[in-house]
């Protein structure tokens, strides 16, 4: 039986600038950073969570990176969240907005991949 996501792929160009987004601007903290070919196999953990993300490009999939991504983060309150991560200078692509389903907020990495911000 499946349990969770163990993590999520996010293909990047450059995996230090990566890096660095994610844990200093996200808040993400380091699990593993190995060699890997002509990459490196960077993975993430989103603090108490057992999914993460992985900071890597699979061979072949460059088209990818800067493209929407399907991957939507989850908090408690959006708009404190989209506050606090705007002030480190993550670019959102609009300010939190209330659905009936929920509250959400759309966010770039360095590369452009969009990411949703949400609601529990």
């Amino acid at each position: 039986m499946i349990t969770y996501v163990k993590f999520v792929s996010i293909p990047t160009r450059d995996q230090d600038r990566a890096l660095k987004f994610w844990t200093e601007k996200v808040g993400f903290e380091l699990r593993t950073d190995q060699p890997l070919g002509r990459q490196r196999w960077i993975e993430l953990s989103i603090r108490d969570s057992d999914t993460g993300i992985v900071l890597w490009t699979q061979d072949g999939q460059e088209d990818r990176i800067g493209t929407f991504s399907s991957a939507s983060f989850a908090c408690d309150d959006v708009q404190a969240t989209y506050r606090q991560l705007r002030d480190k200078g993550v670019e959102f692509t609009a300010p939190p907005k209330k659905e009936p389903w929920g509250e959400y907020a759309t966010f770039k990495d360095p590369d452009g991949n969009e990411f949703v911000l949400g609601s529990r």
